[in-house]
C-alpha cells in the first residue's frame, strides 16, 4: 500500500465505520454491535500502523482557497503522537467491550469512539497549520457525544462545557492564525519556523501577540489555566473508557497543536526571551500547582484524577516553553509516559466503578482486599505519576527538572523545579492514600465480609499491560529518547 492510501485510509476508514455503525439501525443486537466495533478497531489499528511504518510523503488533498491547500503529511513528531494515541485507544478499545455493558447505548458509544480515532489519526497526519485545525475542531465535535453519553443533566451541561471552552480556545487560535498567515512563506510544518524575517521586520508586536493567542488558544485543550475548568467538569462524568481516552490522549491534541506553532511556525528563536515566553512559563507552572492542589482536596476518584491531568498535561507545557532541546525531550516523553499512567489509572477507577459501585477516595477502604491486581497496578503508575524510578514518569521530570536548571532563564530556572517537586510531592498525597485505604483498611475493618470481585480478563489485561509499560518505558527509556532527539534536533 503505497504512502498516499495508507494515510487515508487510517483517517477515513475509522471515520467511515463509526458513520456507519450510527447509521444501520439493524445494529442493535449487543453482540452485533461488539462483533462490529471489534472487527473495525482491529482494521484501523492494523491501517495506523501500516501508515506509522510508511515512509514521509507530503500529500496534496485538495485547495480549500487558492493558496491554501489541505496536505497530509506524517513526519516523525506525528509518528510520535499518533502511535501513543493509537496504543491508547485500542487498549481502552478492549476495556470498553465489558464495561459499556454497564452504561449502555453501546452503538452510539463505539460508532463516535471510531470517529474520534479518525479524527485523532488526522490531527498525527496533518501537513501544515490549516489542516492541522480542521482536524482540532472534528476531534472536538467527535468527543463531544462521549462526555454526554449518559445523557444525564450533568453530563450534558459537562459537554456544553467541553465544546464553549474548546471552541473558544480554537478561534482564539484562529485569530492567530490569520495575522500568522501573512507573514510566513508557507503554512507547511517546516522544523525552525517558516517566518519571512523581512515580511516580519517592524511587525514584531502584532506576531507576538497571535503567538500567545494560538498557543494559549490551543493550550485550552491540554487544560492550561486561567482556561482549564472544563476538564474537571467534563472527563469525570464520561465512561470510564472515554475518560482514559479523553485524559490520556485527547487532551495531547492541544499539545500537539502547541508544538506545531512554536516550533513549526513561528520558530523558538523568534519567541524565546520575549514576553510570550515569560507568559507561557507562568501560566503552566501556575496550572502544574493548582492542578495538584485541587486534586489533594478531591474526594471523588475520577474527579481527583481529572484535577491531575490539568496538573501533570502543564508539566509538558512547561518543557515546552522553556525552549530547549533538553526540557523538550523530557516534554515528550512524558506525553507518552502521562498517556499510559493517566489511562490506566482512569481504567483502574471504571473497575472499581464497575465491581463495586464506589465513586469516592473514602469509600475505598479495603479495596485492595478484593481487588487486588486492579489496586497493585493502580500503584504502580501511581509511583511513576509521582516520579519514583524505575518508572517512565522519573525519566521525563529528570529530564524537565534538568531542562530548567540549564535554562538561564533568571527566576524560572530554580521556580520550575522547586514547583515540579512540591507537586510530585502533592501527587503522592493524592494518589497514595488509595493504595493506603485499599490495603491497610486499619483495625476497624470487618475482613469477613472481604469477598474477591476483580473485574473480568477484557477489564484487567489491559490494564495490566498499561502498568507493565508504565514500568518499561522508565527501565528502557534509551531508545525513545533517540527517537525523539533525532527530530527535535533542528527545532531550536
Amino acid at each position: 500500500m503505497n504512502e498516499s492510501v495508507s494515510l487515508l485510509a487510517a483517517i477515513l476508514f475509522p471515520v467511515l465505520s463509526g458513520a456507519v455503525l450510527l447509521l444501520l439501525k439493524k445494529l442493535n443486537d449487543r453482540r452485533k454491535v461488539l462483533i462490529y466495533a471489534g472487527i473495525a478497531m482491529g482494521i484501523a489499528g492494523v491501517l495506523i500502523l501500516n501508515a506509522l511504518l510508511g515512509k514521509e510523503k507530503e500529500i496534496l488533498l485538495f485547495f480549500l482557497t487558492e493558496d491554501i491547500p489541505i496536505v497530509l503529511k506524517l513526519d516523525n513528531m506525528g509518528k510520535w503522537f499518533l502511535a501513543i494515541m493509537s496504543l491508547i485507544w485500542i487498549l481502552a478499545g478492549i476495556f470498553s467491550f465489558p464495561y459499556m455493558k454497564h452504561e449502555g447505548k453501546e452503538r452510539r458509544y463505539f460508532g463516535f469512539y471510531l470517529i474520534t480515532l479518525g479524527a485523532m489519526a488526522g490531527l498525527g497526519c496533518a501537513g501544515n497549520l490549516v489542516t492541522m485545525y480542521a482536524f482540532f475542531e472534528f476531534l472536538t465535535l467527535a468527543s463531544f457525544p462521549l462526555v454526554i453519553h449518559n445523557q444525564s443533566r450533568e453530563a450534558v451541561m459537562a459537554g456544553l462545557k467541553y465544546l464553549f471552552y474548546s471552541l473558544f480556545g480554537a478561534y482564539m487560535a484562529l485569530f492567530g492564525l490569520f495575522f500568522l498567515c501573512r507573514y510566513t512563506d508557507t503554512i507547511s510544518f517546516i522544523p525552525g519556523g517558516t517566518l519571512n524575517m523581512e515580511l516580519a521586520k517592524g511587525n514584531e508586536s502584532v506576531l507576538l501577540l497571535a503567538a500567545c493567542l494560538m498557543i494559549v488558544g490551543f493550550s485550552v485543550k491540554a487544560g492550561m489555566f486561567p482556561l482549564h475548568a472544563w476538564l474537571p467538569t467534563a472527563h469525570p462524568v464520561a465512561p470510564a473508557p472515554a475518560s482514559a481516552l479523553l485524559s490520556g490522549v485527547i487532551v495531547k491534541a492541544g499539545v500537539l497543536a502547541v508544538i506545531r506553532v512554536i516550533f513549526y511556525e513561528f520558530g523558538a528563536d523568534f519567541i524565546r526571551g520575549t514576553w510570550v515566553q515569560y507568559v507561557f512559563m507562568t501560566l503552566s507552572l501556575i496550572t502544574v500547582f493548582m492542578g495538584s492542589m485541587l486534586a489533594f482536596r478531591e474526594n471523588g476518584l475520577k474527579k481527583r484524577l481529572a484535577y491531575s491531568t490539568v496538573s501533570q498535561l502543564s508539566y509538558i507545557l512547561f518543557g515546552i516553553a522553556l525552549l530547549n532541546p533538553v526540557a523538550l525531550t523530557g516534554s515528550l516523553l512524558h506525553v507518552a509516559g502521562h498517556a499510559v499512567i493517566k489511562c490506566a489509572l482512569f481504567l483502574c477507577a471504571g473497575a472499581v466503578i464497575f465491581q463495586t459501585g464506589i465513586t469516592t477516595v473514602d469509600g475505598l477502604k479495603g479495596i485492595g482486599k478484593k481487588m487486588p491486581v486492579t489496586i497493585w497496578c493502580f500503584t504502580i503508575v501511581s509511583l511513576g505519576l509521582i516520579g519514583i524510578p524505575p518508572t517512565g514518569g522519573f525519566i521525563s521530570k529528570w529530564y524537565l527538572a534538568v531542562g530548567a536548571l540549564e535554562s538561564g532563564i533568571k527566576g524560572f530556572q530554580y521556580a520550575g523545579p522547586i514547583v515540579l517537586l512540591v507537586s510530585a510531592l502533592l501527587t503522592a498525597g493524592y494518589l497514595l492514600p488509595v493504595t493506603i485505604k485499599g490495603f491497610f483498611p486499619g483495625t476497624d475493618f470487618d475482613y469477613g465480609e472481604t469477598k474477591k470481585c476483580e473485574a473480568g480478563a477484557a477489564m484487567t489485561i489491559p490494564i495490566v499491560i498499561l502498568a507493565a509499560l508504565s514500568v518499561l518505558i522508565g527501565m528502557f527509556p534509551n531508545t525513545f529518547i533517540e527517537f525523539i532527539s533525532a527530530f527535535t534536533a533542528g527545532l531550536m
